[in-house]
């Protein structure tokens, strides 16, 4: 049952949605303002100390927390449909996931669309953990977490690691990940009146700006397409009123054929990344404490 924090916090959105209508086009500009606007009403409570650094053209940011082990990492890939999001719009998620887990988090700015098409994306998430590497971080000491595209990435980026035979890293985390761009998953349909935060219609315009000339199917843009055979253990979090439910049962069922250590960690009447709304909602609280814990036994 829902706290009385979501069930408010619901109502917040759907009210938002009614007032604030979207045109029906997907405006660029307008969706980054308004992520980096929405981002900023849920800080974190925690202090922080944030060091910038460039990775090979890549800008990113260290966080750390009091609690924060140094030669414990994770690299955080942000989400926003391909086209928005930022360093600056997920610090304060991205640090709260770091201190529940007691690990810094290495957070970047990767090449967003329609500038930058895929595989923009997939090669600077490649580029930086690659780059952790040559600095003498042990992959058994990192974590990659992502959510939503930036949790599509996460998969995609592990799959790409397998491939070219690269270390993989302990563990992987991803928040109401984005695993298939065909948008054809049930819950596409039957959350699509549930889901307050997400609309199929302009994920589907969102693919297409990432994609370009890409087939939706391609692996390592929809890494429910992949091979997902020896891929390290995953923790997968997901609200059963996301339209995008569907691409983390899915994802999970195939991964579970492969072998693949697997939870998916499904939150009952919960929208799209509530992780977000910690400081203020018990279910966003409670699941960030387990990924910490999920987290801390695999680098540990």
């Amino acid at each position: 049952m829902p706290s009385w924090q979501a069930h408010l916090l619901k109502n917040f959105f759907r009210l938002r949605r009614i007032t604030k209508p979207g045109a029906g086009i997907l405006d660029i500009d307008k969706s980054r303002s308004e992520l980096e606007a929405l981002a900023a009403k849920f800080k974190t409570k925690i202090e922080l100390d944030c060091t910038a650094v460039e990775i090979k053209k890549i800008p990113a940011e260290w966080i750390s927390t009091p609690e924060a082990s140094d030669d414990s990492v994770i690299l955080y890939l942000h989400g926003g449909s391909y086209h928005s999001g930022s360093i600056n719009s997920h610090r304060s998620l991205a640090a709260n996931i770091g201190d529940s887990a007691g690990a810094r988090v290495l957070i970047i700015d990767y090449r967003l669309a329609p500038e930058n098409p895929y595989p923009a994306a997939v090669e600077d998430t490649l580029t930086a953990y690659q780059w952790l590497l040559e600095n003498q971080y042990s992959p058994d000491r990192i974590a990659l977490v992502g959510d939503s595209a930036g949790g599509g990435l996460v998969l995609s980026l592990l799959v790409n690691l397998r491939d070219r035979n690269q270390p993989l890293p302990a563990a992987a985390v991803c928040l109401s990940p984005w695993t298939d761009l065909t948008c054809s998953g049930e819950s596409w349909k039957t959350n699509a009146h549930r889901d307050i935060m997400l609309d199929p219609k302009s994920a589907l315009e969102s693919a297409k700006l990432y994609l370009r000339e890409t087939d939706p199917r391609t692996p390592l843009a929809s890494p429910l397409y992949a091979d997902l055979k020896g891929l390290p253990p995953i923790l997968i979090q997901v609200g059963t009123d996301e339209v995008i439910f569907s691409d983390a049962e899915n994802f999970a069922k195939k991964a579970h054929a492969a072998k693949v250590d697997l939870i998916l960690d499904m939150w009952d009447g919960m929208q799209h990344e509530w992780h977000f709304a910690a400081n203020f909602m018990p279910e966003g609280q409670h699941a960030i404490e387990r990924i910490g814990r999920f987290i801390w036994r695999h680098i540990k």
